[in-house]
């Protein structure tokens, strides 16, 4: 049910700072959660770092963001440098900022103009973003943007999701009290797939 498989990890991962990798906590999936934006916000209220979303849609990409900031109702772009777009299927490819303009997240809710459309996003502008989820869950786009240089992520512009999946990245360290069980990060977990990953070009700057 997860879309999240160990290659995935490895290759978002690879993209992501050493504590960054520590532990991955899953706070949403929308066949356990349904397709909500209430339920997704709702999930997430008390992740206060960064998250990893994906999304699988009707034709079979899998494609997603890396949020460095908590998602908050803004009525304009935020965010910082750290936040990336990515590919995981059918190719996998990482969408870094390239300093262009600083559209990186978008979390708009409630709103009543067009100008503002409700929804999450990444890059781009509004109403044309990199990738961008509308409030209902049920659809959105992704364009080509200068913010991360990334190309449309799907077959067509227009996305139609059939799973959604958000999952809150850890960075406190120990004094979270985490368990003996879960030392090692997310990546150090699935090293027995290292070999695999390396022939298959996903294992990248992590190694």
């Amino acid at each position: 049910m997860l879309i999240l498989r160990k290659e995935y990890a490895w290759h978002i991962g690879g993209a992501l700072s050493q504590n960054e990798t520590e532990e991955w906590k899953l706070l949403y999936h929308s066949e356990i959660n349904g397709l909500s934006f209430s339920t997704f916000l709702g999930n997430i209220s008390n992740a206060d770092g960064p998250t990893v979303l994906i999304i699988k849609d009707t034709e079979g990409f899998v494609f997603g963001g890396y949020a460095s900031q908590p998602w908050e109702r803004q009525s304009d772009f935020y965010g910082d440098m750290k936040s990336f777009l990515f590919q995981l299927y059918p190719k996998a490819s990482i969408f870094r900022p390239t300093g262009a303009n600083n559209n990186l997240q978008w979390c708009a809710v409630n709103y009543s103009s067009d100008s503002i459309p409700n929804g999450i996003g990444f890059g781009g502008q509004a109403n044309h973003f990199g990738l961008f989820l509308s409030a209902n869950f049920d659809q959105g786009h992704t364009f080509s943007c200068i913010t991360f240089n990334s190309p449309c992520l799907s077959k067509t512009s227009k996305i139609y999701p059939e799973v959604i999946e958000c999952w809150g990245v850890l960075v406190n360290g120990p004094q979270n009290g985490k368990p003996e069980a879960l030392k090692g990060t997310v990546l150090e977990r699935f090293k027995e797939d290292r070999n695999m990953l390396k022939m298959v070009g996903l294992a990248n700057s992590s190694d």
